[in-house]
């Protein structure tokens, strides 16, 4: 199975994600872990990272887009993966095709966690106030999910258009979304058999 969750800040994904690739037994890959591993070991790439971090800019795509070839290619991710945080561009989107083909796989299903803004907002102050980021104030904290909703919405419509995109509502307690979930992905098989079908 190879998965990718998409979801705005505060829709749990994370947790999801660590929950839905252990019950199909396949690693579940944020490009926040690939980043910190890579900068950690210190590779050619981490140093790459680490230099535009330092100098508080964006890293550029070609350095992620590598990070995340690099961690596709590794064994654990031969029988599928689950990706969180990648792709979030419409260039990254491209690249994580490429990436498949030279595999000879592609995408299983693009799940897409949504809840409503106001909900999302106030998981996201409760988040920094237990964690003491004074600095996510409720103006950033909707400028961030804004920029999520620009970003983002190309993608889901990309992936929308090639059958692969399923929504699931994102509130309600963990067990309930992930049950969500693994009810829509049960049926992906399914699914794609009918519409393949002569």
């Amino acid at each position: 199975m190879r998965l990718l969750l998409m979801g705005p800040p505060g829709a749990g994904k994370g947790t999801q994600a660590a929950v839905i690739a252990q019950c199909f037994a396949v690693p579940a890959i944020s490009t926040g872990d690939i980043f910190r591993a890579n900068v950690a070991q210190q590779t050619e790439l981490g140093v790459a990272a680490q230099a535009y971090m330092d100098a508080g800019e964006y890293v550029p795509d070609e350095v992620t887009n590598a990070m995340v070839a690099d961690r596709l290619a590794a064994g654990d991710c031969a029988g599928g993966f689950l990706l969180d945080g990648y792709p979030r561009t419409p260039q990254q989107v491209d690249e994580l095709d490429a990436i498949l083909a030279l595999a000879g796989a592609g995408l299983d299903a693009v799940v897409l966690l949504e809840a409503d803004t106001d909900e999302l907002v106030s998981r996201l102050l409760a988040r920094s106030r237990d964690q003491g980021r004074a600095d996510d104030t409720e103006p950033v904290i909707r400028r961030r999910l804004e920029v999520y909703a620009a970003e983002t919405g190309p993608l889901a419509d990309r992936y929308a258009e090639r059958g692969l995109l399923t929504t699931v509502d994102g509130l309600g307690s963990v067990e309930e979304v992930t049950e969500r979930i693994l009810t829509v992905l049960g049926s992906v098989p399914a699914q794609r058999a009918a519409t393949s079908a002569p």
